[in-house]
């Protein structure tokens, strides 16, 4: 096994844990990851008690019909911007009604970047059901799609640990 999908693995079991003894669920909507979050979480043992469902919204379309992105945000902002990721996310716990949820767009490449928005750049969402929401901005230059892929799994994994680690136990 290699460095990254040892951290990657190392990551969802902290999600897994940190959410078990919070009594905490979780749901993802992913587009340029295409599931590999929820593929993350789920490819340990048990995770069901946790994982709620997951979301891959590639196109704008899907994005508005499945998460409720407007058009107009699209339109203004394009589909990897931050008012998305929130949109995303919103939508995701309105839909899923889990304890927490995280969206990611970008552009993993290697082509479709420009220069206001570069291969590599993603944006992340991180919410939990009490409206508190972690946005991210990263830039992952120098990276394949493989390493945009993979580098975004982790960030959004440490936003989902770092939301579920400030919520008290429920019951």
């Amino acid at each position: 096994m290699n460095d990254a999908q040892d951290a990657i693995d190392i990551e969802a079991m902290r999600v897994l844990d940190l959410c078990r003894a919070r009594n905490l669920t979780v749901s993802t909507a992913e587009s340029c990851t295409g599931g590999l979050v929820a593929g993350a979480l789920t490819d340990i043992a048990g995770s069901s008690d946790v994982v709620d469902r997951g979301f891959v919204t590639y196109s704008n379309q899907a994005k508005i019909e499945v998460l409720g992105v407007s058009p107009a945000t699209l339109a203004a902002h394009g589909a990897v911007s931050e008012e998305t990721a929130r949109e995303m996310v919103t939508g995701l716990l309105r839909t899923a009604r889990t304890s927490l949820g995280v969206s990611i767009t970008g552009i993993a490449g290697p082509g479709g970047g420009s220069a206001e928005k570069p291969v590599g750049l993603v944006h992340f969402a991180a919410a939990n059901d009490k409206g508190d929401v972690l946005v991210r901005r990263e830039v992952f230059a120098g990276q394949d799609r493989a390493g945009v892929r993979r580098l975004s799994v982790l960030t959004a994994l440490a936003m989902l640990a770092e939301l579920a680690a400030q919520a008290p136990a429920r019951s």
